[in-house]
């Protein structure tokens, strides 16, 4: 019975689980964790909990980046003599060099170091919590999940740049995308629950998350588009990130304003978006609490957020030549039906209408149904299971065989 722990980094956040199966059954989960408020400064403290046996427990420590949650976690485990054989990873983006999961060797290892730069807000961290990890458990035992590789079947029609080819050559530059292990769950999930094969479906999926948020077109179970590029800066409006703008925009600040790379990356990153616009807040929940003006602050930073996705759902809608699901996923997809109201509201010309009870009940724990009688297209809201995906990434990877156990 293979034992993997998962880790998936967010960018204030670090969840852990533990999965294991005894064929036939499903996996199951001996352990889950997460460590919250990571580097978070602010007048509430940053804590952790992990699920274990039956019981929950809280407690509250500094956490004062991702390799200390990783530290704190894996001291956790070995406390409660709980086995590990692998250790998975989310890697947010691995470029043009990864398209698939891979185990980690020392060649990959130094791969991976030269993708920091690609997603500066995920990708060291993510880094990091590798470099803690392989100090007690040995690097052939761990493998690499890649949030870009979902979006490699994306035509090159989708996913080129209009940059002269000698650019394009030089550098690389193309559309990566993000959110894949979230979609690759997502558009499973929604085939399973429609009693349809995922290649029968066209499904336009809005992972909306806390941090990043992103649409994505599926047709035939493979992605042909989505709103993030070669990073994960662009396409919607989110908490603290511009998503897209006129490029021509950050020359100006740059050439006409002295701004220095590193202050632009991290005005556009962490001071945009929500925040940037509200004044206030990035946390979407706050902002419809003070729509006030529709026109100004709160009222036009969430009219912003909305417009911005309802122009990619219908394009994406196009792409796919119709629709059959809409599917909203993560914390604001599964959380904001003020949110879902208003994306959906005068969408029937595409065949999408939402049934306002069935949208404010709507649980957030498992999937289910907010269209109403008569609508052509399915209407969901799916909570995603990135660990999971990661977990069966990596029984592909290392044959479900008994191995011993790593100390950890």
């Amino acid at each position: 019975m293979l034992h993997t722990l998962v880790f998936n980094c967010g960018s204030s956040s670090l969840t852990y689980k533990i999965f294991r199966r005894s064929p036939p059954g499903p996996p199951e989960t001996v352990l889950s964790g997460k460590a919250h408020r990571v580097g978070v400064k602010g007048s509430e403290p940053s804590f952790m909990t992990n699920r274990f046996e039956g019981r929950e427990t809280k407690t509250i420590v500094p956490l004062k980046d991702h390799r200390r949650a990783a530290a704190l976690a894996l001291e956790f485990i070995r406390e409660n003599s709980i086995p590990v054989d692998t250790v998975g990873h989310r890697f947010v983006h691995g470029g043009s060099a990864f398209t698939d999961s891979m185990s980690l060797d020392e060649k990959t290892f130094k791969i991976l170091r030269r993708c920091v730069p690609l997603a500066p807000i995920h990708n060291p961290i993510s880094l990091s919590v590798i470099q803690e990890s392989v100090r007690t458990i040995p690097l052939e035992r761990h493998f690499i999940t890649f949030d870009n590789a979902f979006h490699s079947s994306l035509p090159p029609r989708a996913y080129a740049y209009m940059l002269p080819k000698s650019i394009v050559a030089k550098f690389g530059f193309r559309k990566y995308g993000f959110h894949g292990l979230s979609y690759s769950y997502v558009v499973g999930e929604t085939s399973r629950f429609l009693k349809s094969r995922p290649e029968d479906l066209r499904i336009v999926a809005c992972h909306l998350g806390t941090g990043g948020s992103s649409v994505a077109a599926v047709g035939g179970g493979r992605s042909i588009d989505t709103s993030m590029g070669f990073s994960p800066l662009t396409g919607l409006v989110m908490s603290t990130r511009s998503g897209d703008i006129d490029p021509l925009l950050a020359i100006f600040m740059m050439a006409a304003y002295g701004y220095r790379p590193d202050d632009l990356l991290d005005d556009l990153n962490k001071k945009s978006g929500l925040l940037g616009i509200s004044g206030f807040s990035s946390d979407i929940n706050d902002i419809i609490g003070r729509i006030g003006d529709k026109e100004q602050g709160s009222g036009l930073a969430i009219r912003m957020y909305i417009h911005r996705l309802r122009k990619y759902i219908g394009s994406y809608i196009a792409a796919l030549g119709g629709i059959d699901a809409l599917v909203f996923t993560d914390d604001i997809g599964l959380r904001n039906p003020y949110v879902r109201e208003h994306v959906c509201e005068g969408m029937q010309w595409a065949g999408i209408s939402l049934d306002p009870g069935l949208n404010a009940a709507a649980p957030a724990e498992r999937t289910s149904s907010l269209q109403a009688s008569g609508s052509r297209v399915a209407v969901l809201t799916v909570p995603t299971e990135e660990e999971l995906t990661i977990y069966l990434a990596g029984e592909k990877l290392f044959a479900p065989k008994e191995s011993p156990h790593a100390a950890v």
